[in-house]
Order: structure tokens, then sequence, then C-alpha cells
């Protein structure tokens, strides 16, 4: 599993699953992460998540296909 490390901009309080995932260019579109979701492909804190746009905050870490991301200040 790679590891990948997200730096939550200080003036934001969190970021959505779906756009983090995006913006880590784990998937191409927001239409595909939602789908990844939904299928049950997308683990926040080593649980099943399934709300795509769950808040993922500082110290959260999310794992797809392979990868984990680390969500850091």
């Amino acid at each position: 599993m790679s590891n990948h490390i997200f730096s939550l901009p200080p003036e934001n309080e969190f970021i959505q699953l779906d756009k983090l995932l995006k913006l880590m260019r784990q998937v191409n579109s927001g239409g595909e992460a939602h789908a990844f979701i939904i299928q049950g492909a997308v683990r926040v804190n080593g649980v099943i998540e399934m709300q795509k746009r769950k808040k993922i905050r500082v110290g959260d870490s999310v794992e797809f296909n392979g990868e984990k991301i680390e969500v850091q200040a």
C-alpha cells in the first residue's frame, strides 16, 4: 500500500471525501469518486465510508485502491 500525505490548508476545517479523492488524483471526476464510494470501495479510518461528501479532517486517513492518504495540518 502506498502512503500519501494531504496537507489541509489552515483556513479549512475539512475537505469532502469526493473532493479529496479527486485532488489526490485517485479518480478522474467527482462522479467517479461517488461511484466508488457508493460501491463501498473507500475506507475512512479503517471503516467503509458510504457518504460521498463525508467531512475529512486533520488526523483522518483514507484508503482506496491500495493507496492510503493521511490528512495533516
